[in-house]
């Protein structure tokens, strides 16, 4: 274990601290992700008395231990474990962040943003006779025409974040003791005229984290999960940090280039077949109603490619471009540096940074040259030797 690093093993449920040097060995390092859980792999041999627990149970148990990582004296990293194997004294370790609870628990509520309400009318049936008037009434009174429907409640994205998660932790044993930030995104669910409401009800059986996801990727917004000591006593603070509506901002302050703290580049790669530069997306309805938009990013010199892509989830304008943009940024085949490996450096010390920020990445690439371009970090693992993995995607593929 790296000098100055140590896990720690929590009760899932009582946050009870049950062992506080796990000797875990890295299969792979920390990953924390934006608006995603990230994971944590690892192995424990030989066997350890002390990780049995009173019943002779291991006290590591899947979905019932937290693992928390904790570099000098701040925690770094913080999931659940998801999965256990025992190999003769060989123990492996799979941990997801706490946020991956939701994923395959189902939503058991009922939620309906800008539906459209009809009013009962009070004087239907009362003209039997078809005159145009009350009837019996004295003297003649017409039937007033019925009340004209309106737009219900809507709800703001964040309110319906919460209210997924609110359901997970409500329930018996469900409870997996994460913080959900209070404030409000500014955006509601639903058309204003009521025409295409969002909905999301049990009968339906949706996905809690599925549910998660897709707010995200529609609306769009940013989360990131974070966990800190709580005061001065042991317990530990794990919260869902909502972005309004991104994460993270323009780090002119730092720089990251090649031969002075950049160590390694993932090399990036042309689109192929994958390539286009315009597309059509096509949502709810069938037929000549049925939902859709285009958009196209067309370059000087370059054939036009058309992709289709069909997500019957999507009805709204705002849902179709959002999606639409985002999935023809992924295909126009513009230059970006996946993954960049950094060394500890004055240029950029860790944890001077988040994710979510924009950073500069400068580096000169075989056959194409030097390079520029404002990425934003996606993805962060650190490693016990004083490198960082940070995964990065072009600044201008986001759209908010």
């Amino acid at each position: 274990m790296a000098v100055g690093w140590r896990f720690i093993a929590v009760g899932a449920l009582d946050g009870e601290i049950l062992d506080w040097e796990v000797p875990l060995t890295l299969s792979s390092n920390p990953r924390r992700d934006l608006s995603g859980p990230g994971a944590m792999n690892g192995t424990i041999e030989p066997e350890y008395s002390r990780l049995r627990g009173p019943d002779g149970r291991p006290i590591i148990q899947e979905w019932g231990t937290k693992l928390f990582l904790e570099v000098a004296g701040h925690l770094r990293w913080g999931g659940i474990v998801t999965k256990t194997a025992y190999d003769g004294p060989k123990a492996s370790i799979q941990c997801e962040g706490l946020s991956a609870y939701a994923h395959g628990t189902p939503y058991d509520g009922h939620m309906i943003s800008g539906a459209l309400i009809t009013p009962p009318d009070p004087y239907a049936g009362k003209d039997k006779n078809h005159d145009g008037y009350i009837d019996g009434s004295k003297p003649k009174q017409k039937v007033p025409p019925p009340p004209k429907p309106y737009t219900g409640p809507r709800i703001d994205t964040y309110d319906a974040f919460r209210n997924i998660w609110d359901r997970i932790q409500n329930r018996p044993y469900g409870n997996i003791g994460l913080r959900i930030d209070s404030h409000h995104l500014g955006h509601v669910l639903g058309a204003k005229n009521g025409s295409d409401p969002w909905e999301l009800a049990w009968w339906n059986n949706p996905d809690c984290g599925q549910a998660i996801d897709q707010l995200a990727r529609d609306i769009p917004f940013d989360w990131i999960e974070t966990h800190a000591w709580a005061g001065s006593g042991n317990a530990i603070d794990s919260r869902i940090v909502l972005g309004k509506p991104r994460i993270g901002r323009k780090r002119d302050d730092l720089r990251f280039a090649d031969g002075e703290n950049i160590s390694a580049i993932a090399r990036p790669e042309g689109m192929g077949d994958e390539y286009a530069n315009e597309l059509r997306i096509l949502g709810k309805g069938e037929g000549r109603k049925m939902a859709r938009h285009q958009v196209h990013r067309y370059e000087r010199g370059r054939l036009r490619r058309v992709a289709t892509v069909t997500d019957k989830s999507l009805t709204g304008v705002v849902a179709l471009r959002s999606r639409a943009t985002r999935e023809l940024l992924g295909r126009t085949g513009v230059l970006q540096i996946p993954l960049i490996q950094v060394i500890n450096h004055p240029n950029a010390k860790f944890g001077s940074w988040q994710l979510g920020d924009d950073i500069r990445v400068q580096v000169d690439l075989p056959w194409v040259g030097k390079i520029d371009v404002w990425h934003r970090i996606v993805s962060e693992e650190i490693s016990a030797d004083d490198t960082c993995l940070l995964g990065l995607r072009r600044s201008d593929s986001f759209v908010y």
